[in-house]
């Protein structure tokens, strides 16, 4: 009976896979499904099979996997036997997302220098994993960050907090996967954002409910390697014309006049002194995208810590037999991650150059599209063959390094669910290993369908705060915590709870009254300027700073000190005023082709117009922004520069405040197992 149940189930789950990945090959192959895009319609069909056999890998990986997920250690740690080098793979999978290969090139692309910047903030991020986090997490822990937590801690209460701070981070961060993924494959091939976003659910939640780690691990693998693959040939076509020689190839972006006229546009009045020589090699300096130092130190400080207390970067070190191996995987991790963003140079340079910031930013503002573009530019074109094939092979990958990272992210915040709140609060860790992987495919199935939801729900929302929470929740409230309960021998369970409440809350709410959010009342200021145009401005002269807390809160008169005398502007005329010209140009016109270019102007005009319409429309009726604001409080994007030490600062005065005896006891113990590894892996076992 028991071998009958057990084929019977198997050949259920063959059947929910069969038809969770026809579903998803009806979605996306469906030509109703993909009106428009980068991608030419004739060469739709060389797309689609593309991605048809990189589903298809995929998918044997996670039939492979689901034959070896029948424990709990299979499904959280793919049974502890990942080696290093396969969880460096892994590690850089998870790791860079479609905000790394497509957000950084893009940002390059557009400004330069400062683009390149966090590329090298977030290759610095795991210099602080290698160092203080990788080892002794494998070494105390088993699954999950809460595991961490209760080694030394009372193991309800900061499971509990620990749990609520990962769904938090996995939410916030997977709802800008989820969204991001929903524009980007929209914008590269066509596919309705809806589809694309229940097409990444499908397949991410295959891997995840039927593979566990393991399938997770592997996918992540296969998604590095494409994503290096498909870098490592784009710079070989965009660098191979000037030698492989660096110095050449940043000569020939300083004398490019698409990337002078880019600098031009940035600069604005201040570009009418420079030359073109000049325009370019600002192009290679700093200052054109990051202006405010205190906003970059708040940014690096939350990418480089927030990186260290991520919920799905710390499992992955679950999945390796030794702290040797842990160590190993980061050194693996650090090379493949610091290759890439080398690359990533070349790619928003290239692009620049070849491409042009404004054919990037008509397609997509945000530059999203740069890598993209420069594969289909190189590969011959946008009527050629091998540049439509090349430009598929990119949009894959760029699927596939959205659908690999929401994996991850989901089975962290599943298993935070199931492992954390059902098996170790609500069973009290007596859960037999059926029920825990039960658990944990049902978690994975409510997080899945909530991520689905969501990212449809959050369809044209700003999603850049969402990002700014990931990373600064976990570094606000999760790195104090596994930090001081690492290092530090006062550490106890009323510190760590207290820290990670208000580093938590502290990050939700700063970013909450941050630039980040929409404020109805500056829309429509930035709308009337679209409409109505900017009357000429006299110079006006400097003025001394107001001080570092006036940089931080909006309690001063003015936002910003200004720091350096204004030059005359000129008046700018506005969309109604061009609109007006143009249509009493028209009928002047009798070249056929002026004509049509000045009925185009005229389109885009009213377009413009009636968003910027609509916008006032809005504003009429949303005043304020949803926390009651018309403009930001604090004044940084990212809250790190406060919310971190403030973290800090709870975790050392709740536990000076506060005595706990099983936190002193356990110190010795842990002081051991976190430097030797000793009964680690039995403990894991069990």
């Amino acid at each position: 009976m028991r071998i009958r149940l057990g084929a019977k189930m198997k050949q259920n789950m063959m059947r929910i896979k069969f038809a969770c990945g026809m579903l998803l090959f009806t979605l996306l192959s469906n030509p109703a499904f993909a009106a428009g895009g980068a991608v030419e319609e004739k060469f739709k069909w060389m797309t689609f099979a593309v991605f048809g056999v990189i589903i298809a890998i995929t998918m044997y990986i996670t039939f492979w996997a689901a034959k070896h997920t029948h424990t709990t250690s299979e499904f959280y740690a793919a049974g502890r036997t990942v080696t290093g080098l396969q969880n460096g793979w892994a590690i850089a999978g998870d790791y860079l997302s479609a905000a790394s290969f497509l957000g950084i090139a893009g940002l390059i692309s557009l400004y330069g220098y400062d683009g390149f910047m966090y590329s090298v903030g977030w290759l610095v991020a795991y210099i602080t994993v290698l160092l203080v986090i990788a080892e002794p997490c494998r070494n105390i822990g088993k699954y999950t960050l809460g595991d961490i937590l209760a080694f030394r801690n009372d193991p309800k209460k900061t499971k509990v907090v620990a749990a609520l701070s990962t769904i938090t981070v996995s939410t916030f961060y997977l709802t800008a996967q989820m969204v991001g993924g929903g524009v980007l494959i929209k914008t590269l091939i066509g596919i309705d954002y809806e589809v694309s976003v229940i097409g990444v659910g499908i397949l991410m939640l295959s891997y995840v409910v039927f593979g566990g780690m393991k399938a997770t691990t592997w996918v992540q693998i296969v998604k590095a390697m494409l994503l290096v693959i498909a870098s490592i040939l784009l710079v070989i076509f965009t660098w191979a014309p000037y030698g492989f020689s660096l110095p050449g190839f940043l000569q020939a972006v300083v004398g490019d006049t698409k990337v002078q006229a880019q600098v031009a546009k940035l600069l604005g009045d201040a570009a009418s002194t420079m030359s073109p020589q000049e325009l370019g090699q600002r192009f290679l300096e700093p200052g054109l995208f990051l202006k405010s130092p205190i906003d970059q130190i708040s940014l690096g400080m939350a990418l480089v810590f927030g990186t260290a207390g991520m919920p799905h970067i710390l499992m992955r070190f679950f999945t390796v037999r030794t702290a040797k191996e842990a160590r190993k995987s980061v050194i693996w991790a650090m090379a493949i991650i610091g290759g890439f963003y080398v690359l990533t140079l070349f790619l928003g340079m290239g692009a620049a150059m070849n491409v042009g910031a404004a054919k990037i930013t008509a397609i997509d503002k945000g530059g999203n599209m740069a890598g993209p573009l420069l594969a289909q530019y190189v590969g011959g074109g946008a009527d050629s063959m091998l540049g439509n094939l090349f430009l598929a092979f990119v949009a894959a990958v760029a699927f596939a390094t959205i659908v690999a990272v929401v994996a991850g992210l989901v089975l962290a915040a599943a298993s935070a669910m199931a492992h954390d709140i059902y098996v170790g609060v609500i069973r009290g860790d007596q859960a037999t290993q059926k029920e825990q992987v039960v658990a944990a495919r049902i978690a994975s199935l409510i997080v899945g369908a909530l991520a689905i939801f969501v990212g449809i729900a959050a369809k044209g929302q700003n999603v850049a705060h969402l990002v700014a929470l990931a990373f600064a929740v976990a570094a606000s409230s999760n790195l104090p915590a596994v930090f001081l309960t690492l290092y530090w021998k006062r550490t106890n369970t009323y510190g760590v709870i207290l820290g990670m409440l208000v580093g938590g809350i502290a990050a939700i709410g700063l970013v909450l009254v941050s630039p980040n959010m929409t404020y109805p009342q500056q829309v429509a200021k930035d709308a009337k300027k679209v409409l109505e145009g900017e009357p000429a401005q006299a110079a006006k002269p400097a003025q001394a700073g107001e001080g570092f807390v006036c940089e931080l809160f909006a309690i001063c008169k003015k936002s910003e000190p200004a720091k350096h005398a204004t030059a005359d502007k000129p008046a700018k005329p506005g969309a109604l005023e061009k609109l007006a010209k143009l249509k009493d140009k028209l009928p002047t016109l009798n070249d056929a082709a002026e004509k049509a270019k000045a009925e185009g102007d005229i389109a885009k005009l009213e377009t413009d117009i009636k968003k910027a319409q609509d916008v006032f429309a809005k504003a009429e009726i949303e005043k304020v922004s949803m926390m009651g604001l018309e403009k930001p409080f604090f004044l940084l994007k990212n809250p790190g520069l406060i919310s971190i030490p403030l973290g800090f600062l709870c975790v050392v005065l709740g536990s000076l405040l506060f005595r706990d005896k099983r936190s002193e006891a356990m110190w010795e113990e842990l002081y051991v197992r976190q430097n030797t590894g000793i009964q680690s892996e039995p403990a894991a076992a069990h």
